[in-house]
């Protein structure tokens, strides 16, 4: 989740002014082997392949700053995030795509690191790797998952990420709604704040706000990391050698990177992406199948939709792009309302509080084509005599029902304390219609992508 510092310092090197900078602080990087003895890899594509970690490392945060930003308790020792950034061969290009950490992985034979215990093949959720093989294991699981090969590594912790905020001057973010999560303290109203780097780690962090849970949050990681790209590749920061060195020496300060990439290669890659902008960035996530996948001793997991996923990373290695080139011009009437949550991130079940029959299959058929995940086993309600229809919603999911209320124009919200992520809908004998609904972003393309400047701050 912090892994914009490390795309920004390829940004940084761009400005042809941090060569003797960069190369001054090679001694500051800590250097890893991800690729020792690595076997049966997969077949270079076009462009470069970039494995980002995002850990949770918080040893170098003072006491005040772990009480103020909630940063307490021992670190995992895992990789909190993991994204994959494509560079393209051309250089004018970064397409970077999210791997929910929860995601279903069929991690290789390995010995625990830890333990030293050997373990054969197994399934297990992908953050495990790192835990039990570090890096090495990490780019083995996703190079086996995604069939991409990965060039380089880099990894990043809390510190490096709170530290590059603050010597950017801190970064800007938009909100549509309000943002609330008590586990991390963020509380940010509607409109637009400029985060420093303790609060900006408290919004990329948060995923507790809404159902949405790790999805929401890697949608906000986006938004971020688009917003300080945007701050990064500013003239006040490339032209100004002693910002330039500040970024960078809070961003090398704590990062690991692999023994090939060296600062005179980000250098040659930087000088090559002259010009990057927010909208040379692109962002998406891998296309789920099933997000509540069991596994034994792991619990539930994500499971990446099959044919979706291997078109996705077919793009990365025929290098090309993945959001929609050209932007929509808003049409004058949209058949479709702009809503805060997505439709695919929402879990349906829907009963019929009318005798008509069929009625409860048909908006459950509704639902699902505007993009709602229904159970698609629509019941009949304990009252067939409803007029009204009525939505019911577990309170931490209140920005998912007020989605959902838009695609029933005319119902009625209702609070139920613990009923969970799934949300109700009993028909009533006044419901109309469904009203399509799709995200707040309108340009996204095939693989549900975004460019960097489709969602910054206007």
């Amino acid at each position: 989740m912090r892994l914009a510092t490390a795309l920004s310092v390829l940004v940084l090197v761009a400005g042809g002014i941090g060569h003797a900078v960069m190369t001054s602080m090679e001694s500051g990087i800590e250097r890893v082997d991800p690729f020792k003895d690595m076997k049966n890899r997969p077949k270079p594509g076009h462009g470069t392949n970039i494995l980002l970690a995002g850990t949770d490392g918080r040893d170098k945060i003072s006491r005040d700053e772990k009480r103020k930003y909630r940063l307490g308790g021992a670190a995992c020792r895992c990789a909190d995030t993991l994204m994959v950034v494509h560079i393209s061969a051309d250089k004018h290009r970064a397409s970077i795509v999210s791997l929910p950490r929860d995601s279903y992985a069929e991690v290789p034979e390995h010995t625990d690191q830890s333990t030293g215990k050997h373990h054969k093949a197994r399934p297990m959720k992908i953050n495990a790797a790192y835990a039990e093989g570090g890096p090495q294991l990490t780019v083995r699981t996703v190079e086996h998952m995604t069939g991409v090969k990965i060039d380089h590594y880099l990894e990043v912790d809390f510190t490096s990420f709170m530290k590059t905020v603050d010597a950017v001057g801190g970064v800007e973010i938009c909100t549509l709604s309000p943002l609330k999560d008590a586990y991390t303290g963020l509380d940010l109203p509607v409109g637009t704040h400029r985060l420093n780097g303790g609060a900006a780690l408290q919004y990329v962090r948060s995923r507790h706000i809404d159902g949405a849970a790790d999805l929401g949050r890697m949608q906000r990681q986006q938004r971020f990391m688009a917003s300080l790209i945007a701050k990064a590749t500013s003239r006040g920061t490339l032209l100004n050698p002693v910002k330039f060195r500040q970024v960078t020496s809070a961003l090398l300060e704590s990062v690991r990177a692999d023994k090939g990439f060296g600062t005179e290669e980000m250098f040659a890659l930087g000088r090559a992406m002259r010009g990057f902008t927010p909208a040379s960035s692109e962002f998406t996530s891998v296309p789920i199948g099933n997000m509540s996948y069991p596994v034994k001793d792991f619990g539930t997991t994500v499971k990446w939709h099959p044919e979706k996923s291997k078109k996705l990373f077919q793009a990365l290695r025929d290098d090309k792009p993945l959001a929609s080139q050209k932007v929509k011009q808003k049409p004058k009437k949209p058949t479709a309302q702009a809503v805060d949550v997505s439709p695919q991130q929402i879990r349906v079940q829907v009963y019929n509080g009318t005798r008509t029959v069929g009625l409860a299959r048909w908006v459950d058929m509704a639902l699902r084509e505007t993009g709602f995940r229904t159970t698609r086993s629509p019941e009949n309600a304990y009252s067939r005599d409803v007029k009204r229809t009525l939505v019911t919603y577990d309170p931490r999911w209140d920005r998912s029902a007020r989605s959902l209320q838009a695609a029933l124009p005319g119902c009625e919200l209702r609070a139920v304390n613990g009923q969970g992520g799934l949300l109700k809908v009993t028909v009533g004998s006044t419901f109309k219609r469904v009203q399509a609904v799709r995200a707040v972003n309108p340009y996204q393309g095939e693989f549900g992508a975004v460019r960097g400047d489709q969602v910054v701050c206007p």
